[in-house]
């Protein structure tokens, strides 16, 4: 029987979308229930679900909108977003998100950091505090025994089966290309009188203490070269803090009426940029003649009809083992409620991380994936077509939805967390 752990307090800080706040929110609920002091810090828009939780709120810099449509689409970019992203929205608040983090880590005893809180490893030298990193994404291990595609630089992926040697040169190389990048780093650890030489992206992100690999062997299996102190417990999942699906009579109503319907979303950030996502969806079910739920349409957007429901929220736990086919950008966390949904998935990638998430589904049978820049109501009826009529692509998706089932992240992962404070 495992003993029970002696109460702790411990600081949980994140820098980014719903997407990265959610998994964050789920381990500190879950730390808090066995006993623990949490404290959140991120940006001032989150204050109201952090306090909703019962746990500790503390302003993490930049104080930025997640829901800015102007700054997502400048990260949503595929050639510049990921430098626009740290350059012009993270790195230049650098010394604003380590003064943040050292108040909120005083006393602490254990922070738990996402990859783009650059001030958690200067926090926790500066303080001699033990501190755990949070990986959501295959491609933040920039493996060269399993190469990821890269939004700013695709052509690269060509070279994935070229063995471990030339990936790791290619890997080398983005490292010389980037170096300039983190000047604010090495300068910030100067005043601070800390070690000045550092790999903020490719090597201090992850703690020696404990990574974190926060996604399902089922899309990625851990890889040599991984930091040593790696844990891969799966996706953590968060999506419970609004109504059930069958506390929603029309959408319970509309999935009892017919058969499964094709479901849409863009997640929590790309929604704020649809282009021209949900006209071509509804006229690709139209060409199909399916029905189908639209997740994130604004009440003064689209209109609802017989066959299509509009929906500004529903649980994706909820709705996605009840679709045919799941249409969405491919970020972690819709990725994957989708595969333990086991249904067959089309990728639409806005950015990040969203591409190789996408062709590590189509790898496995179990999805397809439509540029941005491609996806009509021509392209996406196709591709639900093939996704639809050839059964391997739910065999597969099934497979693995049945693989991941047994699965228990959070759990593992709050265990791993209380075996090193």
């Amino acid at each position: 029987m495992k003993q029970p752990v002696e109460s702790k307090r411990i600081v949980m800080a994140t820098i980014g979308s719903l997407g990265d706040l959610h998994p964050i929110l789920a381990l500190g609920a879950e730390l808090k229930r066995r006993g623990h002091w949490v404290t959140v810090t991120t940006t001032g828009h989150y204050k109201d679900k952090v306090e909703g939780l019962g746990l500790g709120f503390h302003s993490l810099g930049p104080n930025w909108d997640p829901t800015d449509h102007d700054l997502i689409a400048e990260c949503e970019n595929l050639k510049t977003g990921t430098e626009v992203l740290l350059r012009k929205l993270v790195l230049p608040h650098l010394r604003e998100t380590y003064d943040d983090l050292l108040a909120a880590c005083l006393g602490a005893d254990l922070l738990v950091a996402g990859e783009l809180v650059y001030g958690a490893p200067l926090v926790s030298e500066k303080l001699g505090l033990r501190w755990v990193s949070e990986i959501l994404s295959p491609c933040s291990f920039f493996s060269a025994y399993d190469p990821s595609l890269f939004v700013n630089i695709p052509n690269v992926y060509k070279l994935r089966k070229a063995g471990w040697f030339i990936n790791r040169a290619v890997l080398d190389i983005g490292k010389l290309m980037t170096w300039h990048w983190w000047g604010p780093v090495r300068q910030l650890r100067r005043e601070e009188g800390l070690r000045v030489q550092c790999s903020p992206v490719f090597k201090d992100k992850f703690s020696r203490d404990l990574v974190l690999a926060l996604f399902s062997p089922c899309l990625a299996q851990q890889q040599p070269d991984w930091p040593k102190s790696t844990l891969q417990p799966g996706f953590i999942f968060y999506d419970r803090q609004k109504p059930k699906a069958d506390e929603n009579p029309g959408l319970t109503a509309f999935l009892a009426a017919g058969e499964a319907p094709i479901v849409f979303t863009l997640g929590s950030t790309a929604v704020y940029n649809p282009g021209n996502f949900y006209e071509a969806s509804m006229e690709a079910v139209r060409q199909l003649g399916r029905r189908a739920i639209l997740i994130g349409v604004k009440p003064d957007g689209l209109a609802s009809s017989e066959q299509v429901l509009m929906l500004p929220y529903a649980p994706y736990s909820e709705i996605f083992p009840r679709a045919a086919v799941i249409v969405h950008q491919g970020g972690s966390g819709t990725t994957g409620q989708a595969m333990l949904a086991g249904r067959p998935q089309l990728f639409v990638p806005y950015g990040w991380d969203q591409p190789d998430n996408a062709v590590r589904i189509e790898r496995q049978g179990a999805g397809l994936s439509v540029a941005r820049s491609e996806y009509s109501a021509e392209t996406a009826a196709a591709a639900l077509k093939q996704l639809l009529e050839d059964a391997r692509f739910a065999a597969r998706a099934a497979e693995i939805g049945t693989r991941m089932a047994k699965e228990d992240a959070l759990v593992a992962s709050c265990d791993a967390i209380e075996a090193i404070l």
